[in-house]
C-alpha cells in the first residue's frame, strides 16, 4: 500500500510541476549567466558532508563570480556553516533523515512549501549530492531550476535533465566531483581536471584560534603534558552495526603506550583521550574502566572543538563514523574499522599511507555479501550482523605498528 501511495504521489508531483518543468526548460536554452545562481543539496550528515566539501572550492575556482548556497539538515549546519566557499546556508529538516515515525504525506506537502521558497530565489543551477535522493531531486524540479544534475537513480531521475549513471563502488567524493564537473559543462564551462584525488581536490575544515586555545586549556586543566603524545579513540557511531566491542578497544588502548614510546621514542608517556557524545558517555567510560592509566573522556565538544583536539594527535583510531572524516581533514593520520559499508566508497578521503582501513571479512548469517550496506538492524538482530565485531584486535594493533613507524620515519626525515 506505501509503495502505491509512493508511485501515485511521483506522478502527481511531476504532473503538478510539468508547466513549471517547461518554462524552466526555456530559461535553460538561454545563455549560461557568468555569475550564476547555484543551490546544492546534500541532507546527509557529519562525514558525508566533509567528504562533500571538495566540491564547494573546485566550483568556487571554476566559477569565481557564482553565488553558492548548501541546502543542508540543521544536524549538520555547523559542519560547513564556516566554509569560504559558501554564500548561503539553508538548514532544512530533510524528511527521512529522522527515526521518528512520520506522516506518509508529509514529505509531499513539505516538497511543496520548501519548492515555493526556492523558486523565488531563481536559480540558474542546482547539484543534488546524493545519489539516491529523490526527494531533493523533485525539490529541483518543483523549484522550476533550469539545469538540475544528478544521478540517474529511480525514482528521482526523471525529476532531473543532467541525469548521470551512477558508477559504484567510486568513493562518495569522487562521485560527488562527477557532479560537479558535469554541472560545470552545463553553464558551457570546462570539466574538473581529473583524476579525482585527495591530493587535488582535498576535504576542508577550518579550525578557529578560539578552538585551538580551547583544546590547549582542556588538556591543561585535565593535566595533560603539552609534550605528550595524543592518541585519540572516537568508538561511537551513527547506528549499533558498526560498533566495535568496547574489550578490543580496551586491548588495544592499553597495547598504546609501549607502542608509542618505542616507535615514536618519545620521552613523555602517551595520552589517550576516548571522544564522543554525551549519549555515548556510557560507553565511554565502559572502555575507559579497563585501561590503564584512565584515560580522559571528552564527550562535550562541538564540533570545531573536537577538530582542534584530532588536528593534535598522532593517531585517531574508530569504526566508519563522521569524527574520523574530521580527522582526516586535519592531516591526522586515523585507523578506520569498517563493517557493513563499503570503505571503497566511504573510507578517508586522504594521502593512503597516512590512513589505514580494516574490513570486516566474515559475512553476516542473511546477509547476501560483505559489506552489505545494511545499517537499519534493530536490537533484536543485532546478534546476527557481528561482522564489526568478529574484526580482530591484532589486525588493529599491526595497523597501529604501521602508522607509527611511518610516522617516525616522516619526523626523523624532516630532521635533516
Amino acid at each position: 500500500m506505501r509503495q502505491l501511495l509512493r508511485v501515485l504521489m511521483l506522478a502527481f508531483v511531476r504532473l503538478v510541476g510539468l508547466p513549471g518543468a517547461m518554462q524552466a526548460a526555456r530559461r535553460a536554452r538561454e545563455p549560461a549567466s557568468k555569475t550564476p545562481r547555484i543551490l546544492l543539496v546534500r541532507p546527509d550528515h557529519l562525514g558525508d558532508l566533509l567528504l562533500t566539501t571538495p566540491v564547494f572550492h573546485a566550483l568556487k575556482t571554476q566559477l569565481p563570480g557564482a553565488h553558492i548556497t548548501l541546502m543542508v539538515g540543521p544536524w549538520s549546519s555547523e559542519v560547513v556553516a564556516r566554509h569560504p566557499d559558501i554564500d548561503r546556508l539553508i538548514p532544512c529538516a530533510f524528511p527521512g533523515f529522522r527515526r521518528a515515525a512520520q506522516n506518509p504525506f508529509m514529505p509531499y506537502a513539505m516538497l511543496f512549501r520548501v519548492a515555493r521558497q526556492l523558486r523565488r530565489q531563481r536559480y540558474d543551477l542546482a547539484i543534488n549530492l546524493r545519489p539516491d535522493f529523490w526527494w531533493g531531486a523533485a525539490l529541483l524540479y518543483l523549484a522550476r531550476i533550469p539545469r538540475r544534475v544528478g544521478y540517474a537513480i529511480a525514482p528521482g531521475a526523471p525529476f532531473l535533465n543532467y541525469a548521470l549513471p551512477f558508477i559504484t563502488p567510486e568513493a562518495a567524493t569522487a562521485s560527488s566531483l562527477r557532479l560537479a564537473s558535469a554541472a560545470l559543462e552545463t553553464l558551457g564551462g570546462a570539466p574538473l581536471a581529473e583524476p579525482y584525488t585527495p591530493e587535488r581536490y582535498p576535504t576542508r575544515f577550518a579550525v578557529t584560534a578560539e578552538e585551538e586555545a580551547w583544546a590547549n586549556a582542556r588538556l591543561q586543566r585535565e593535566g595533560s603534558d603539552a609534550a605528550a603524545p595524543l592518541v585519540i579513540i572516537h568508538p561511537g557511531t551513527g547506528a549499533a552495526v558498526k560498533l566495535w566491542r568496547n574489550e578490543a578497544w580496551v586491548d588495544c588502548a592499553n597495547a598504546l603506550p609501549i607502542l608509542l614510546t618505542s616507535l615514536l621514542t618519545s620521552p613523555t608517556p602517551a595520552r589517550i583521550i576516548l571522544t564522543g557524545s554525551e549519549s555515548e558517555r556510557p560507553m565511554l567510560e565502559k572502555i575507559a574502566a579497563g585501561i590503564t592509566p584512565p584515560p580522559l573522556i571528552i564527550s562535550d565538544a562541538m564540533v570545531g572543538q573536537l577538530a582542534a583536539l584530532l588536528k593534535r594527535a598522532k593517531l585517531v583510531l574508530g569504526v566508519d563514523n563522521g569524527p574520523l572524516h574530521l580527522a582526516v581533514s586535519q592531516g591526522t593520520p586515523t585507523i578506520h574499522i569498517f563493517g557493513p559499508t563499503d570503505p571503497r566508497i566511504f573510507g578517508p578521503w586522504g594521502a593512503p599511507e597516512q590512513h589505514i582501513v580494516i574490513a570486516a571479512t566474515q559475512r553476516c548469517p542473511g546477509c547476501p555479501a560483505i559489506p552489505c550496506g545494511r545499517l537499519d538492524i534493530g536490537p533484536e538482530e543485532l546478534a546476527e550482523h557481528p561482522c564489526t565485531r568478529l574484526v580482530p584486535e591484532e589486525a588493529v594493533k599491526t595497523a597501529i605498528v604501521s602508522i607509527l613507524r611511518a610516522e617516525n620515519i616522516c619526523h626523523t626525515t624532516n630532521n635533516y
